[in-house]
C-alpha cells in the first residue's frame, strides 16, 4: 500500500481527464490498495484561483466534494505540527501552497504526486514519471 499526496495540479488534471498527467501517476490514484490525499490548501488554492477568474472548473467549485469521495480520495486537513515544520523549511519553494503541500508530506510520511520538479529540494519522495 503507497500512500500518496497530490498536488493541486495533479487532482485537477486527475478529474478533467487530462492527457498531461502521467501514466504513473495515474496509476497511483487509481491503485485501490493506495491512500489517495487532497490535501485542504489545494481545495483553498483552487477557490481562490477560481474566485479570482483564474481558474476555470468543468464543474462548480461545489461538484468537488463529490468528485474526492467519488474517486476515493480523502481531504488532509492541516495540523499544527504541518504548521510548525512550515515555518522552519527552506525557501527552495515559494508558492505558499506548495510549501504547504511539502510539509504536509514529511509530517506525514507520503508520497508527494505533482510534476513540480522544484519539490525534489526537499527531503520528500516525489514520483511522477
Amino acid at each position: 500500500m503507497t500512500a500518496a499526496l497530490l498536488d493541486t495540479h495533479v487532482f485537477l488534471w486527475y478529474i478533467q481527464g487530462s492527457l498531461t498527467l502521467s501514466a504513473s501517476a495515474k496509476d497511483i490514484i487509481e491503485a485501490r490498495e493506495n491512500r489517495i490525499y487532497l490535501s485542504i490548501a489545494s481545495l483553498w488554492e483552487i477557490a481562490i484561483k477560481v474566485g479570482l477568474g483564474k481558474l476555470e472548473l468543468q464543474s462548480s467549485f461545489q461538484d468537488l466534494r463529490q468528485l474526492l469521495q467519488q474517486f476515493d480520495i480523502e481531504t488532509l486537513p492541516i495540523t499544527f505540527d504541518d504548521a510548525a515544520l512550515y515555518l522552519t523549511l527552506p525557501l527552495h519553494h515559494r508558492d505558499p501552497f506548495d510549501r504547504m503541500l511539502i510539509a504536509q508530506a514529511i509530517v506525514h510520511d507520503l508520497i508527494m504526486i505533482s510534476r513540480d520538479e522544484q519539490f525534489d529540494a526537499y527531503p520528500i519522495r516525489r514520483s511522477w514519471a
